[in-house]
């Protein structure tokens, strides 16, 4: 019995003893360039960060004419249209940003609409064999 003690010790303090040796290994340190600071690491602004005065005036219309705000459009995004476009956007369950949402402008009636599309479509053939010929061609 005392040999099968001795046996459950030994076998303990080997089982304790191989993680302690694993541990031994000295771990290099970080060889890239971001964890190490020798570059500085740039980053890109990504997104709209302002919008057009011009743009800024149409949406200024759009709300007033919704009923988000008062007055005559000023043509500079400020405090009052964030204010605006923050409480379409809350009112419909989307979430509020700091630029507007294109579905809170599409609710505006500032989205795209058939004649801008349209625009952007290339001439049908028949419409090209109905442009007069030039003095060349004929």
């Amino acid at each position: 019995m005392r040999l099968g003690q001795i046996a459950i010790v030994l076998s303990i303090a080997a089982s304790l003893t191989v993680p302690a040796l694993a541990t031994t290994h000295t771990r290099r340190g970080l060889t890239s360039p971001k964890a190490t600071g020798k570059h500085p690491v740039k980053s890109k602004l990504l997104g709209q960060r302002s919008i057009d005065d011009e743009r800024a005036t149409q949406i200024q219309a759009a709300l007033i004419k919704a009923g988000y705000l008062t007055g005559a459009p000023s043509g500079h995004w400020d405090a009052g249209s964030i204010a605006a476009m923050t409480k379409v956007q809350a009112d419909n369950g989307w979430q509020t940003k700091l630029v507007p949402d294109s579905r809170a402008l599409i609710k505006l009636g500032l989205g795209p609409n058939a004649a801008s599309a349209s625009s952007l479509v290339p001439p049908t053939p028949a419409a090209a064999s109905s442009r007069p010929t030039s003095l060349a061609q004929r």
